[in-house]
């Protein structure tokens, strides 16, 4: 069905699939500016930058775009839904090194080790960067260890920063009275909140374009009734935006309006718009 919707369309290839895609990458002006935070945070060898966001607003995406315009003399460190105590995660933070943690070590000897990287890397003139990427899954126990972290140094120079990225509870957390050292040591952050009305329809017109499109598919009501629906989110204005496509190929149309579109929610077809919108961010206005 997938090639039939296409052809209907006259697209190389699905443009508002749901998996991230850096062809597809459409920097809003929301993004660019937490990008820009981001960046300042790594240059100025902040210990910690903090990058928050509702679940879907594209801080994977700003993690892709980071990991490809990184300095020479920065040595990335990823890990992404880590879970477990502060000897777990560093057994995780080992593990991403391509230097795992045999299970007979003991913590005292896998933290030696990760110390000893940390000033082999300083000697070759390069510092670290962890990222941990769903940071809100971890405990305050585990974040006041990654704290810990940054106080690692040789002459004077932090050897390693922290970025990181999580769901808006983990502002939350950092925000603790017990959470002090560490949210003294942010010294760059960001929440990356909705697209504004104007970055929806960019970001529409952009994926679509990208995706082959010669001529405009969805008309300006039908964008910004998306934009209504989805709150500014854009992995719900592609949920949203595929299932307008799949109804207007259903009905041999070339082109989506506010009906269809409304038609998409009134007809429960994306299982997003059933859910109560008490906890969806309100879209930003025009």
């Amino acid at each position: 069905m997938m090639d039939i919707y296409k052809d209907h369309f006259g697209l190389a290839q699905r443009p508002f699939s749901l998996l991230p895609d850096p062809e597809f990458l459409y920097l809003s002006s929301v993004h660019t500016q937490a990008l820009t935070m981001i960046e300042y945070g790594i240059m100025s060898r902040a210990p910690i930058t903090l990058v928050t966001g509702e679940l879907g607003a594209g801080k994977t995406t700003l993690l892709r775009r980071l990991m490809g315009e990184l300095r020479r003399d920065v040595t990335m460190v990823l890990i992404s839904q880590a879970t477990g105590g502060p000897e777990e995660v560093l057994r995780w933070i080992m593990g991403a090194l391509g230097r795992p943690a045999h299970p007979d070590e003991s913590h005292i000897e896998v933290v030696a080790r990760f110390q000893d990287y940390l000033i082999e890397e300083y000697s070759n003139n390069r510092r670290v960067l962890l990222v941990v990427d769903e940071a809100q899954h971890l405990d305050i126990e585990t974040l006041e260890v990654l704290r810990l972290m940054t106080n690692i140094n040789a002459d004077k120079h932090e050897l390693i920063q922290l970025l990181l990225i999580g769901q808006p509870e983990l502002r939350d957390r950092v925000r603790r009275r017990e959470m002090m050292q560490l949210a003294q040591r942010v010294g760059a952050g960001c929440h990356v909140g909705p697209m504004t009305l104007q970055d929806t329809m960019g970001y529409i017109a952009h994926r679509l374009a990208v995706a082959g499109a010669r001529q405009p598919i969805f008309s300006e009501g039908a964008m910004r009734l998306v934009h209504e629906l989805a709150g500014g989110i854009p992995r719900m204005i592609n949920q949203i935006c595929d299932l307008s496509l799949v109804y207007a190929f259903s009905e041999d149309r070339q082109d989506v309006d506010a009906a269809l579109v409304e038609r998409v929610k009134r007809e429960d077809a994306c299982f997003y718009l059933t859910i109560s919108q008490d906890w969806r961010p309100a879209a930003l206005a025009a």
